[in-house]
């Protein structure tokens, strides 16, 4: 088809050849066999050497234009994905995540290749899992590694599960807390209506040191617990993430409970097939930032000194 357009453009199969560098024998072969093809003459060669159109002719002229012209606008459009300047990624997270660790991974992501267009999906995990093989993401950061021979798993950080209270809190003055000296306390938690490790984690825990659990708030978002415990209106456990900034702020204080410790690693997933240029380029930022993200975590934050306030009475 392109020799076709070729030989109208130019006028005849010499200056045909000449624009598509070949043989003058192998463009008349082609326009045989693409006259063949569609069953119709497309040139009238009553003259020699004066190549002029049937009427068949001029309507596959007028397509033939408009399909090379897409295939070539197409072959550009690949080029500036191979080249990520263009493009889609499609990535989700649960809530700790999307808030606190993929916005920095995506600074430094658009950083690089700002062009490229983003599509982010907060959710729970198990519903994350079940879009990418959907294919309806195309990576997921998860605080766990499916157990799935589909999906492949790439480790970005380390976070765990720490106790959070107000910085005015009597437990926040202890040198020394235990699952124990939470039994009067009003905890707050996050969703238990799917589930956890973690959520189960916690209750196994007060079940194992006979410690009544007073679950004043479930199922509540981290950033309302936060809030809460904020004002001063329970404790609660919250992932360390979420919280590093309200700490060096003094707004919340991070309490190190010595008979509950509870890690967990962030997992960036995708499925086991060919991947596009922008996951890769993704996948490759995501894992030098875990790594320089690790590295800072092994230094632990400066603990704020103690303020000689009044401690908040706990709550009945």
């Amino acid at each position: 088809m392109e020799m076709f357009v070729a030989v109208v453009e130019e006028g005849s199969v010499r200056g045909a050849s000449e624009r598509v560098f070949r043989t003058q024998p192998a463009v008349s072969i082609a326009i045989r066999k693409l006259e063949e093809e569609v069953g119709v003459a497309l040139f009238d060669r009553s003259k020699r050497y004066d190549y002029r159109l049937t009427q068949a002719g001029e309507a596959m002229f007028s397509y033939a234009r408009r399909m090379l012209s897409l295939r070539n606008e197409t072959a550009a459009a690949l080029r500036d994905i191979c080249n990520l300047r263009a493009g889609r990624l499609r990535i989700g997270a649960n809530e700790s995540i999307s808030l606190h660790l993929l916005p920095k991974l995506l600074e430094a992501f658009l950083k690089r290749h700002v062009e490229v267009r983003m599509e982010v999906l907060c959710e729970r995990s198990e519903s994350l899992v079940a879009d990418l093989r959907d294919r309806k993401l195309d990576l997921a950061l998860l605080s766990f590694k499916p157990d799935n021979n589909d999906l492949e798993s790439r480790f970005i950080t380390q976070d765990e599960l720490v106790l959070v209270t107000h910085p005015n809190h009597s437990l926040a003055h202890k040198g020394n807390v235990r699952i124990r000296d939470l039994s009067e306390e009003s905890l707050l938690v996050m969703d238990v209506s799917q589930p956890s490790p973690w959520h189960q984690k916690i209750a196994d825990a007060f079940v194992r040191f006979k410690a009544p659990l007073h679950l004043t708030i479930e199922n509540a978002p981290i950033e309302t617990i936060k809030r809460m415990v904020a004002l001063g209106l329970g404790v609660g456990f919250v992932p360390l993430m979420s919280v590093r900034e309200e700490r060096e702020r003094e707004e919340l204080a991070v309490i190190d409970v010595a008979d509950f410790h509870q890690e967990r690693s962030v997992w960036l997933v995708r499925r086991r097939t060919v991947q596009s240029p922008p996951v890769k380029a993704f996948v490759e930022v995501a894992c030098e930032f875990g790594a320089k993200l690790t590295s800072q975590s092994r230094d632990p934050l400066p603990v704020p000194p103690p303020r000689k306030v009044a401690v908040l009475k706990k709550r009945a």
